[in-house]
Order: structure tokens, then sequence, then C-alpha cells
């Protein structure tokens, strides 16, 4: 729903957008370039986590002397865009394919597009390996990483959102005389930071969802730049939140979760670690 409401052409609002996915495409229309995300995402997200959790280690020591010292705002800060960075060089293939997956039967009216042979609406891609082999002959190595930039932008500020509020708000409601905050705390402090992060990023995941899926039929944009020079002059200002409330009620639950799953995982290790070496 997201990539379809943000680069997609007469969807109009979500319950639109939803039922004209189901009419169209039946429920297979909504897992669509799923498999791609689904087999990477425990990488991504123990490569961003493993980052962050890191380098505020590491700036800790450099600081304090002490690796567990409790990190200051602007330790979080330049952890979390070290993260956001990171994670574009992962992230960026992966959100590609899922995206040209996505939009591959999005139909094109503009008259003054340059189509390729392919006739819009028609299925390109069978799945997802013929998706990257795909754009790595016809666009090769920058075709893979088309959207870098957007996804950059959106990264960096997405990040400092999403562990910064975690943090303090998972200070603010666990319990006083508590070492560590509870499953609860920390799921209602993940899912917070999650639709917080998520609110942030949105203008910019507009750009970059429409800079990928930009090459299925045509090439339209120029650059990150002209995209949203495009985007601002043909819907306005509106067009940058396109999408804003599908992120934030998905960031809640899935945010929840990964922080989560984060944390009891990060006890259980130690918890064994302690248990081998008493």
């Amino acid at each position: 729903l997201q990539t379809r409401l943000q680069a997609g052409q007469g969807y109009g609002n979500t319950l639109k957008c939803v039922l004209t996915v189901y009419r169209n495409e039946s429920l297979a229309g909504f897992f669509k370039g799923m498999s791609f995300p689904l087999a990477s995402i425990g990488i991504y997200s123990s490569v961003v986590f493993g980052v962050f959790s890191n380098t505020q280690r590491f700036l800790s020591q450099l600081r304090h002397g002490d690796p567990a010292a409790a990190p200051s705002l602007a330790d979080m800060t330049l952890a979390s865009i070290v993260a956001g960075v990171i994670s574009v060089g992962i992230g960026t293939p992966v959100e590609l394919v899922k995206i040209r997956l996505q939009m591959q039967t999005q139909p094109y009216s503009k008259a003054n597009a340059k189509l390729n042979s392919t006739v819009p609406g028609s299925p390109v891609y069978r799945g997802p390996i013929h998706c990257l082999r795909t754009i790595l002959q016809k666009e090769g190595i920058p075709g893979v990483y088309r959207g870098n930039v957007a996804m950059l932008l959106r990264d960096v500020p997405g990040y400092c959102a999403y562990f910064i509020p975690y943090a303090m708000f998972c200070d603010w409601i666990t319990p006083d005389g508590s070492i560590s905050p509870n499953p609860f705390s920390i799921w209602v402090a993940g899912g917070v930071a999650g639709a917080v992060s998520w609110a942030v990023c949105t203008p910019m995941d507009v750009v970059k969802s429409r800079l990928q899926a930009d090459g299925v039929y045509l090439n339209q944009y120029k650059g990150t730049l002209d995209c949203m020079v495009q985007s601002y002059q043909n819907e306005g200002l509106k067009v940058f939140c396109r999408g804003l409330m599908v992120n934030t009620v998905r960031g809640f639950p899935s945010s929840a979760a990964m922080f989560l799953g984060y944390e009891l995982s990060l006890k259980a290790m130690k918890r064994c670690q302690t248990e081998s070496n008493p």
C-alpha cells in the first residue's frame, strides 16, 4: 500500500488503494515483493542495531573510558547517523527490488514519458532474482543503487528519530528502582519510536519510492532533486505526506516487535554467557 500510494497513480486514499489492489490483483497483490525483504531483514536489522550499539560503546569508551557508560544525547545522535549511513548500502538494492516488483503492473498514462519496450501494465520481472539480474544487465551497479541519495536523506534523520525517542521514552516509562525496562515498556517505547521515525522520514520515503519505481517502464526523473521538484509542481506539498498514515500505523507494531526481540535476545545471550563463565 505504501509504495502504491507514494509512487502509483489513481489510488487516491488508503481505503481506495486497498479496494483497487484487491479488485485487480486479489489477496496476492498485497504480498508482492515480499520474499526478498523477508529473506534479508534479519541481516539488515542485525547490521543496523549492531552498528548503532557498537558505535555507542566505542564513543562511551572514548569519552568516559567505560564502554558500558550511559551514552549522551550527542553519542546517540552520532551512532544513529552512522547506522543510517551503513543501512543504505544494504537496504537500497532490497528496497529497489521490492518496489520494482510491486509497481510492475502499474499503468502509466503520461504522454510525454519515454517508455521502454515493455508495454505498461504487463509484468516485467518473473521474481526477485530475475528483477535484480535484469537491473544489473540493463543499468549496472548504479542502477542497483538507484535512489540511494534519497534513502540516505530518509534514513539518517529517520534513525535519529528511531533510536533516540526509544531510549528517552524507555527511560521515562521504566518504573523507579528498576535496573532495566520490563518487556511491556520496551514494546511500547519501540512502537512509539517506530511511529515517530516514519512520520519524520515519510517525505523522503515518497521521493525514494518514486525514484526506484521510475525505470520499470519509463524514465521520468533525472535525480533526487528533480523528483522533488516535479512532484511538488504536479501535486503540491501534500504529495510528500503520501503514505503517512500507512507508515505510522505499520511502524508501531513492527518496531515494537523489533526492539522487544532485540532486547530479549541480548538479555538471553548475556545470561548464557554468565552461566557458561561463572
